[in-house]
């Protein structure tokens, strides 16, 4: 095995998991967070000998999660399909999620995939207004104005929730 191969192997054993729990926040499906973590990794292992510094890693990995999703998305790859509603029907990592978690989840999948994007690198992934839109290829402006959008969209969908 190569020193590349090596390198790039520890790395993913080491980051694995955390991206497929981003990419099920931005997707709400463990089937689909799985495809998106391989697209990732597939993708930052054919760069691994051009990438020079290996300590922001998972900045660049987390961005090329993010785009993988929003260009997989613009493709309309599963625009007909209603994630929200089988969120329930899932199994989960863990078998004893809240009511509330799952309420949420099922929520953020509703709200549209930038300002999704937005809110899981702002809120879950504790990125800065900065960080996050440097991530996204975008402003500082914009992602402060998409997480606006996206936790009013998130408080009225948890609102109509409570009404049922």
């Amino acid at each position: 095995m190569s020193d590349r191969d090596a390198a790039f192997e520890a790395y993913f054993a080491a980051r694995a998991d955390a991206m497929r729990g981003t990419a099920y926040l931005l997707c709400g499906d463990w089937h689909r967070a799985e495809d998106l973590v391989q697209q990732t990794f597939t993708k930052i292992y054919l760069a691994w000998r051009r990438i020079q510094r290996h300590e922001v890693m998972d900045s660049y990995t987390r961005q090329t999660l993010v785009r993988t999703f929003l260009s997989e998305r613009r493709r309309g790859w599963f625009r007909n399909e209603s994630v929200g509603s089988s969120l329930r029907d899932q199994a989960a990592p863990s078998a004893d999620l809240a009511e509330d978690r799952l309420v949420l989840l099922e929520a953020l999948v509703k709200v549209p995939p930038r300002q999704r994007a937005v809110l899981v690198l702002r809120y879950w992934e504790d990125q800065s207004v900065e960080q996050t839109a440097a991530l996204l290829d975008c402003s500082a402006g914009t992602v402060k104005s998409q997480a606006a959008r996206g936790l009013a969209t998130l408080r009225g969908l948890l609102e109509e929730e409570k009404v049922r």
